[in-house]
């Protein structure tokens, strides 16, 4: 079998699997501040997972809502980044812009491919993909904008091309790093090659096969000290029977830490098909020393599968000095969204909010390698 085959057949088999766990399941079950609907659309050659939201449900994950994305999640991080003394006006202007998006139902949208995580992965492309999928989206979600998630020039310029020929609209979300022929990298970044020895070295290291039963509500735990206590609570807090379901149908593998007492102190839990990996669970004890280095140890461990398997790392947005110390290359990901069919407050919202994150957000998240 060539290796495009065995790609795509990878695909198939985790839409499958995403499918059995959550078609008919109600969302927030697994993901407690996810309100979504999860379908399925066939693009011609291939199935691919759909989430279908109808719009106006406060505080929703940024994963599915572009309002959350676009608003509430964009002013936090802008609050965050900015001198303590611009912090009120920000907030200020952050609720006026959540306000415009809410009004002009931004969130009426179905997102193509998208699996509920920070990155999305694609298949390859082929010739009319995107348009296969753009007129099966328009039969069945009439009233709904059509966005594809997650898409850099690096890795998916045929997919972008092509959106841009159909008339999707690209809204720049955030700048990604990506780390390709990390074996390479790890001869020439010493800071990446120090992790790797130091990964090495440690006792208690948890594989895959040693996640038990009783691990997964840890693994909640830890992911909910970082990303939702630490960073943001519109990040999707995923619930321990997601962990576990997504686990055991092999959707994720997880590497980790334990101490002395056998408990889990750090945890990543990886997605990945068609050469790139990607690390959408990333937990540790926040409480436990700076120098033990858990953040270190977990992106060593995706590092090593990395070099094993030959795949390139989508490492994500966040903690950009650590990424490009270790050779990660910094590439602007997108949102291509489809809204000519949609009321023209609609279009007028994204064309507007497209033309500022291009303009304005991108040149930020370059001068200061956010």
């Amino acid at each position: 079998m060539t290796a495009p085959a065995r790609s795509d057949d990878d695909f198939a088999r985790r839409v499958q699997a995403f499918e059995r766990i959550h078609a008919g399941a109600d969302s927030r079950e697994l993901v407690a501040n996810l309100a979504t609907r999860a379908e399925f659309l066939d693009g011609g050659e291939r199935r691919y997972p759909v989430s279908v939201d109808d719009g106006d449900v406060g505080g929703n994950a940024w994963v599915c809502s572009p309002r959350t994305t676009y608003g509430d999640y964009a002013s936090e991080e802008a609050v965050r980044y900015a001198p303590p003394a611009a912090a009120p006006l920000l907030r200020a202007a952050g609720r006026g812009l959540d306000g415009w998006l809410r009004r002009a139902g931004i969130d009426r949208a179905v997102a193509i491919n998208n699996w509920w995580l920070s990155t999305n992965l694609y298949p390859r492309w082929r010739p009319g993909s995107a348009a296969r999928l753009l007129r099966g989206a328009l039969q069945r979600w009439p009233d709904h904008a059509v966005w594809l998630r997650s898409l850099n020039r690096d890795q998916h310029a045929d997919w972008l091309a092509e959106c841009e020929a159909l008339g999707f609209a690209l809204i720049p979300s955030r700048q990604v790093y990506l780390f390709r022929d990390v074996a390479a990298l790890a001869q020439r970044r010493h800071n990446l090659r120090i992790d790797l020895k130091l990964a090495a070295r440690q006792p208690r290291r948890v594989r895959d096969a040693d996640i038990g039963a009783d691990d997964y509500a840890r693994i909640a735990w830890l992911y909910q000290r970082l990303y939702m206590d630490k960073y943001s609570a519109f990040n999707p807090r995923y619930g321990e029977r997601f962990l576990r379901e997504w686990h055991r149908a092999g959707l994720l593998r997880f590497d980790g830490f334990r101490d002395e007492a056998g408990q889990l102190i750090c945890i990543a839990g990886v997605f990945g098909f068609g050469g790139t990996l990607t690390t959408p669970i990333v937990g540790y004890d926040t409480a436990l020393p700076q120098p033990l280095g858990l953040y270190r140890l977990l992106t060593a461990t995706t590092f090593e599968r990395a070099i094993a398997g030959g795949d390139t790392v989508n490492f994500s947005a966040g903690a950009a000095g650590f990424k490009r110390l270790r050779g990660g290359e910094p590439s602007i990901e997108y949102s291509a969204v489809y809204a000519r069919h949609m009321p023209a407050r609609t279009r007028r919202a994204l064309a507007a909010l497209s033309l500022l994150t291009r303009r304005v957000g991108v040149p930020i998240m370059r001068r200061f390698g956010l």
